[in-house]
């Protein structure tokens, strides 16, 4: 019986790994930090920034072609310039399901073999010479989630339940929580719906599949679905106070989960469809687990203290479960309503029927659909009035987009930028300041400068809607840059979208001390400690502090992503030296800054700051 447990515990890791290989890859290397582990941490530490990667191997032709799509997609995560997979039987395959002619495909598999561009895994001979070969052992590949509160903090699935013992443990910081013994056995009774329920540290109130990178991947999403479907047969269900949500990335994806006939299970078991697009959302630990690709703190609900990122059918068995403090191999997901006990491993599905169900129900139906829909035409699209001019006619009107105010600057000759005079700190802030402490994200708060605005604008808290959907206006994404709750400036001691105007001492909204230094020409300058701009990448992460007026920002260092956003909109992004930072220096944030740039500005340049 023990060797039964333990090869079915093999045979569900293998499946779970191979399925969402392509989420787990992009999940570890999407982190800059030292905690990266696993295939991220090969990458990163062989110096692939600004190469091109080409993924090869026998293992390649377990990935599906939308596998092979989402890993090439997220090279900017671990800071390729590209990366690709060579044309193989498996490539000629899923274009037999794209309504692609006989004649076509074998014209195509005929020419690419005649340039050698084909490649079959099963002869080595055929593969190029590269400059460096960088091996990932797939057996050696564990399921992970990550969290309670960085994307980078990984956990292996079968550790779960004592890496979230250990968080509560610890003291509070980036994994602990700091509940004392005495405190870890509580559990809060209530009603729902009028019957009695009780929480207790791990509970999951939050679980979200919502879009992102790794669940526009069909073969991910079926998983999820397959396994929502076996759930319900099964007889398990969601406790109905959990907060479940479905949020795909397009209407697509709805169609091939329709199609495949997995959602009426996703909607039985709570997960129905909110809409479209990237979407988030006491004394107890109550836990969010959700499929996005960050989780930093205040992003998905400040009410929910732990939140870990899983693949869309980790999500769905942990709503099942009910909570995160699960050992999938020791303990069953639930008891259904006869008293059978039923595991994780009872119900994922396999490998092989993913992939029939995605090729029988998936890519040709959704290809026949896309092109039905393109030759169709859009009718709504169609119907929308539009001026006859080359230019976009701007509606000064318009709260949602207007013509961004960095444009008037732009010239078409790049000038040198000129040196930083007398500079004041905006914000004074420590490490692992993310792209959610400085990009708008989220819902606008009432007491917001952006609210202050769209207030003025004759709009009320109802129709302010969410700093996403209002992008295309530089005076809302600009009041809310640095907006975040969760934001903790040293030159006001506490966390919050504060800072300190140095001249007048006043505290106030972070935009409102920008503005008023803008308007007596003071530039600024932010001071960070390590790992500044950790995160997503996001275009207003730069555009909003440039538009703030400022200068350069004198970090430990840097995610090296958003260096790269910072030199784009003109903003220098300064280290200081090895084995210094603002406390060694004993800064206050207090100072005046004037930074000398010179005429030629080089990578790893020392300038002069006084």
């Amino acid at each position: 019986m023990r060797d039964e447990k333990r090869r079915n515990k093999r045979e569900l890791e293998r499946e779970m790994c191979v399925q969402e290989w392509a989420g787990r890859l992009a999940s570890g290397l999407g982190s800059d930090t030292e905690n990266e582990s696993g295939s991220g941490q090969h990458l990163r530490q062989a110096g692939i920034d600004g190469k091109f990667v080409e993924f090869f191997g026998p293992g390649v032709s377990q990935l599906s072609v939308p596998d092979r799509t989402t890993i090439a997609n997220m090279c900017p995560e671990y800071s390729a310039t590209i990366s690709f997979f060579p044309v193989d039987q498996v490539t000629i395959k899923h274009f037999t399901k794209t309504h692609f002619s006989p004649e076509k495909l074998e014209m195509l598999e005929t020419y690419l073999k005649a340039v050698k561009l084909f490649r079959s895994y099963e002869d080595s001979s055929q593969d190029p010479e590269y400059s460096e070969v960088i091996e990932i052992n797939l057996s050696s590949m564990v399921p992970y989630v990550s969290g309670p509160k960085r994307p980078q903090d990984r956990v292996a699935v079968s550790n779960m339940k004592t890496d979230f013992q250990s968080c509560l443990d610890e003291k509070v910081g980036f994994k602990g929580f700091h509940v004392s013994k005495e405190k870890q056995q509580t559990t809060v009774p209530f009603t729902h719906c009028g019957q009695e329920y009780s929480l207790c540290h791990g509970s999951v109130v939050i679980a979200a599949v919502i879009s992102c990178t790794n669940n526009c991947n069909p073969s991910v999403m079926l998983t999820a679905g397959l396994l929502a479907k076996k759930a319900v047969e099964a007889g398990l269900v969601v406790k109905p106070y959990i907060r479940t949500s479905l949020a795909p990335g397009s209407g697509m994806v709805t169609h091939y989960l329709n199609t495949s006939g997995v959602l009426p299970y996703f909607n039985q078991l709570g997960f129905e469809v909110i809409g479209y697009g990237c979407a988030t959302c006491g004394e107890l630990v109550a836990c969010g687990v959700l499929s996005g690709n960050r989780h930093f703190e205040g992003r998905l609900c400040d009410c929910v203290r732990a939140n870990y990122l899983a693949s869309p059918p980790l999500v769905v068995a942990y709503a099942v479960a009910g909570t995160v403090a699960i050992d999938f191999e020791t303990e069953p997901l639930g008891v259904t309503s006869k008293g059978k006990e039923v595991y994780l491993r009872d119900i994922w599905p396999s490998r092989e029927e993913v992939q029939q169900t995605e090729e029988d129900t998936v890519i040709s139906s959704v290809f026949k659909e896309l092109r039905g829909r393109m030759q169709k035409g859009n009718s709504f699209w169609n119907q929308i009035d539009c001026s006859d001019s080359v230019l976009f006619p701007w509606d000064h009107k318009s709260t949602y987009i207007r013509s961004p105010s960095f444009f008037s600057k732009m010239t078409k000759e790049v000038s040198r930028p000129p040196s930083i005079e007398n500079a004041h700190v905006l914000l004074f802030l420590g490490d692992n300041v993310t792209t959610d402490h400085i990009s708008p994200a989220g819902s606008i708060s009432r007491t917001s400068a952006a609210a202050k605005y769209l207030q003025s604008k004759r709009l009320t808290p109802r129709d302010f809607n969410s700093y996403g959907a209002r992008r295309g206006n530089d005076a809302v994404m600009t009041r809310g840059t640095f907006a975040s709750v969760k934001l903790h400036n040293r030159l006001i001691g506490k966390t919050g979208p504060k800072t300190l105007h140095i001249p007048t001492g006043q505290t106030m909204d972070v935009f409102e001390a920008a503005e008023r230094y803008q308007r007596d020409s003071v530039p600024l300058i932010i001071l960070a400690g390590k790992q500044y701009g950790s995160g997503n990448s996001r275009d207003w992460v730069a555009k909003g502090p440039y538009l703030m007026g400022v200068r350069a920002v004198i970090a430990e260092s840097f995610e090296k992503l958003h260096r790269r956003q910072l030199l784009g909109m003109g903003i220098a992004p300064l280290q200081f030296e090895s084995e210094q930072n603002a406390d060694i220096l004993e800064l206050s944030g207090k100072e005046r800054f004037t930074i000398e740039l010179p005429e030629k500005l080089c990578p790893n340049q020392q300038l002069k700051s006084r």
